[in-house]
């Protein structure tokens, strides 16, 4: 342990990300707002998520290809020259008078969301690539309380912001934290060989993770089942801005500040979940936080009083965050670097696949206004996860046992 916090490449790793993840989390928090302030923006913002899962969808098994072939560093750096490219031609559009119309809310939207879908995965092989296997669970637990303590800032920012400048000043400073973020980047020692691949048919590409994790069914299932908080996560984030404005006839401030008050429940599941993994393991310790998501989710339908639901909020943020943890120091322990970004890319393709169907019903039932209809949904969904995880620990586990073995 002593040696990861001696290893300058965590530092610049950690500076790089506090710096994007600051900028972009002010950025992708204020045009969810500014859409559905827009005549029928909650249902044109459900389109416009819907839209980009199934983008991401077809470019998954891409995605998992190039982080595995090409230079992880490389992949970083093009994509936040990229993002700053596009959100500094935005604000000049805003600084020259220009004023932002939907379709400009919307490709920056989609923008940000590719800049997450790109950034995360590459850092999580990157982190493995580059550290011990004695360190993940510490090393997941560090970006942990980082990621949601930048989530905090930009949520208290964001809150702040929204009601008191333009558009063009937000995306003016995310184009300066996405300049820093390149600068740590280019400043860590990396250096990885380009790996040659066979050109190959879209649905092999897509199958690859899945050949490697057909011999480990059990693992598959009981990952599968943990990724479901994530997912519950994503539809909060279409949710939450509509459920805050009609269920809660509450502002942007609210929603800013619930943003913030996630930050500081993930920011907690990563600072005391590594120690619940050494005691009870990766297994056991997924088990209680997928259920402590799926019991905060439901009461979303129960209580609906904004105090309550900054208090729900920060268990789902404990919840996802502490299953995020436990199941990346799993994948990460047992895993190979080399095939880490296709079988990555298998459970994201199969959870953009969940999240394309909830989307679907979700946005209906928004068009209709009955917003709580998607929290029993996704209610029922979590509670399948949380059987299927229960079910299947003890086999985990053992499984877990065999393959260290072999290795």
């Amino acid at each position: 342990m002593n040696s990861l916090y001696r290893d300058s490449r965590l530092y610049k790793l950690l500076a790089a990300n506090t710096f994007s993840s600051v900028g972009t989390g002010i950025t992708m928090l204020s045009l969810p707002w500014l859409l559905i302030q827009k005549s029928g923006g909650e249902t044109l913002f459900g389109y416009v998520a819907l839209t980009m899962t199934v983008i991401m969808f077809l470019l998954t098994p891409y995605s998992g290809m190039m982080i595995d072939r090409f230079s992880r560093k490389t992949i970083m750096l093009c994509g936040e020259a990229l993002g700053f490219t596009i959100v500094a031609a935005f604000a000049f559009i805003g600084f020259v008078g220009a004023e932002y119309e939907i379709w400009h809310l919307v490709l920056l939207y989609g923008s940000g969301v590719l800049y997450y879908f790109l950034f995360y995965p590459t850092l999580f092989a990157l982190n493995q690539e580059l550290f011990d296997s004695s360190q993940y669970k510490q090393l997941n637990g560090i970006f942990e309380i980082q990621g949601q303590l930048t989530t905090v800032v930009a949520g208290g920012v964001a809150s702040i912001l929204m009601t008191k400048v333009g558009l063009h000043w937000i995306l003016a400073m995310d184009a300066c934290t996405y300049l820093a973020a390149i600068y740590c980047l280019w400043k860590i020692p990396y250096h990885r060989e380009i790996r040659s691949v066979s050109n190959v048919s879209f649905w092999h590409k897509m199958t690859e993770g899945y050949r490697y994790m057909r011999s480990h069914p059990s693992l598959f299932w009981f990952l599968l089942a943990s990724f479901m908080p994530f997912i519950g996560v994503m539809m909060t984030n279409y949710l939450h801005p509509i459920y805050i404005s009609n269920v809660l006839k509450e502002d942007g401030s609210v929603y800013g500040t619930q943003s913030m008050v996630y930050g500081f429940g993930a920011a907690f599941a990563g600072l005391v979940i590594p120690f619940f993994i050494k005691r009870i393991g990766n297994e056991a310790t997924i088990v209680i936080n997928v259920c402590i998501y799926t019991l905060a989710l439901t009461l979303f339908l129960v209580f609906q009083h904004t105090l309550i639901f900054y208090m729900l909020v920060i268990f789902t943020a404990f919840g996802n965050a502490g299953t995020r943890v436990a199941r990346s120091s799993l994948m990460m322990e047992l895993i190979p670097n080399d095939k880490i970004g296709r079988v990555d890319s298998l459970f994201r393709a199969v959870g953009l696949m969940i999240r394309m169907l909830l989307l679907t019903v979700f946005t209906g039932a928004v068009s209709l206004e009955s917003v709580m209809v998607p929290y029993a949904i996704l209610s029922a969904v979590l509670f399948v996860s949380l059987l299927t995880v229960l079910g299947l620990m003890k086999t985990v586990k053992k499984e877990e046992t065999n393959m260290r073995q072999a290795m």
